[in-house]
């Protein structure tokens, strides 16, 4: 046995001993077994070899796969000049007695029953460690409680109990450490007789979801503080885990948002106005270039017929001088180029009106003119898509206050998403009509998509929700709806019907 005087931080190194064993089976096996995956604390036990005259021993077989010396001969084994002792496993008196009587002087013997006694200090270096980490453990609070000192900090226990609070805490509810230490939570943050859970179920509570994942969690909470005060917290809890990876003990950070509260949300708001006609331009020219690829087949085919009739009018004029009759085919020819011309031209006007950001603001428009004109550049779109189009609208201007930039684009992301709902073609209706009793405006638009579901349903408006692959939508467009329609004094609703398509309406005060 060597022993090693020095310390480190008061604590002993761990004590070496040299091991051979006698008798390869079963027991050697856990033997290897237990100093390989359990290291014992304080002892460093390493077997230098093992004995068997059965080289097909189970313990005997995983020595050699651990390269550990082995041998059919006991005696090999006291040629290690290092070696402290043997133990005898075979549990065979005369093994015992022989290895007693040929041992070196300073090497030790243990008989089979040894194996009992390791297995009792194994145990009690098992609780040692248990007691160390949980020493490690409460380290861990303190340190973090140390290094957080302007945050309002508590560690609990899992059945809502105190264990230790910061002194931010303690001033933020003008308590002393003992009134909160042994407290529970719900009592000093919520001033309530039981979990928050269970006296307001709609109120999330951070601790319970971090112990059923073993995760942190964060929620927004409101804690009342002495007399009628109260604030509004972001409140984020932390597990810390024992040897067995059970949360022994949950970390609660909390930040007091009051002051800020107010002043952001009212700052939010002003730079969502601000920049609302930024985000319809941008918007604007994704959908430019949405309609862009179907327009182009839309004036390449008039152009193919312009080209096809200019070439037989030139053929015929190489020919001779034109008669009556192709003078008549001449205006025939010419009637239709003229047609196609001027319909190209209203496409590309189209176009150049819609990509032109306007800074006109809120002006008298009409909603049936601005609907007309998305039918128009998003028509052919459609056509392409073996969609049929299906217009109800209303006769007479619907003279409103707005701006048309926004509008257009309100009216083309609906007229969009109804398109994309349906990959395989279907029908859109688009109505708009009059409601003289309300003073408004009513325009709807369908489709016979595949729906909405449930669980979407409630988010189609959040900001950056999208049901799209990566890369095929931003999530912004029914959000920007809802924030256009809402800028106009109107309302949206959806009627759905999961498997047979939905329905958008909306409504906008007219004079």
């Amino acid at each position: 046995m060597k022993e090693n005087n020095k310390t480190s931080n008061f604590i002993l190194e761990k004590l070496s001993f040299n091991l051979a064993i006698v008798g390869g089976g079963r027991a050697c096996k856990f033997f290897l077994r237990l100093l390989q995956n359990e290291p014992f604390t304080f002892l460093d036990i390493k077997v230098v070899g093992v004995c068997d005259i059965n080289q097909e021993a189970e313990g005997f077989c995983l020595a050699k796969e651990m390269g550990i010396y082995t041998t059919n001969d006991f005696q090999d084994l006291f040629k290690n000049k290092d070696l402290d002792g043997v133990i005898e496993l075979t549990g065979s008196r005369e093994v015992l007695l022989e290895l007693i009587r040929l041992r070196p002087i300073g090497v030790g013997v243990l008989e089979h029953n040894i194996s009992r006694v390791l297995r009792n200090f194994f145990l009690q270096d098992q609780q040692l460690k248990s007691v160390e980490k949980q020493i490690l453990l409460e380290k861990m609070a303190s340190n973090f409680l140390m290094q957080q000192a302007n945050e309002q900090i508590s560690v609990l226990s899992p059945d809502f109990m105190i264990v230790e609070a910061n002194e931010a805490y303690l001033k933020a509810f003008n308590k002393s450490k003992d009134e909160v230490i042994g407290a529970y939570c719900y009592e000093i943050t919520h001033g309530l007789n039981a979990p928050c859970s269970a006296s307001q179920p709609a109120l999330r509570c951070p601790m319970l979801e971090t112990l059923r994942t073993g995760e942190s969690a964060h929620v927004f909470h409101e804690h009342f503080l002495s007399g009628d005060h109260s604030i509004y917290c972001d409140l984020v809890t932390y597990p810390l885990k024992d040897q067995n990876g059970e949360v022994a003990r949950i970390i609660e950070i909390s930040r007091d948002l009051t002051e800020d509260l107010s002043s952001t949300w009212e700052r939010r708001v002003n730079l969502l106005k601000a920049d609302l006609k930024k985000l319809v331009q941008e918007d604007r020219m994704i959908s430019l270039g949405k309609l862009v690829a179907s327009c182009v087949h839309e004036i390449n085919n008039p152009i193919q017929g312009l080209l096809t009739f200019s070439h037989l009018m030139i053929d015929i004029l190489k020919e001779d001088v034109p008669g009556p009759d192709e003078l008549k085919k001449f205006q025939e020819h010419l009637s239709i180029m003229s047609s196609e011309l001027e319909r190209c031209g209203n496409i590309i006007s189209g176009l150049l009106s819609f990509s032109r950001q306007s800074n006109t603001g809120f002006n008298d428009v009409d909603i049936s003119e601005i609907l007309k004109e998305v039918i128009t550049l998003t028509s052919h779109k459609m056509e392409l898509q073996d969609i049929y189009l299906n217009t109800e609208l209303y006769p007479r201007p619907l003279i409103m206050q707005g701006d048309v930039n926004q509008l257009q684009q309100c009216f083309l992301n609906l007229i969009f998403n109804a398109i994309e709902a349906m990959p395989q073609g279907g029908q859109l209706t688009m109505i708009s009509k009059l409601d003289s009793a309300h003073k408004k405006a009513l325009i709807e638009i369908q489709d016979t998509g595949q729906g909405i579901t449930e669980e979407e349903l409630d988010h189609i408006f959040d900001p950056f929700f999208t049901t799209k692959e990566d890369g095929e939508g931003t999530g912004l467009g029914l959000s920007m709806v809802y924030g256009i329609v809402k800028n106009h004094g109107g309302n949206i609703k959806v009627n759905n019907r999961v498997g047979k398509g939905s329905s958008f309406i909306l409504n906008f005060p007219i004079f």
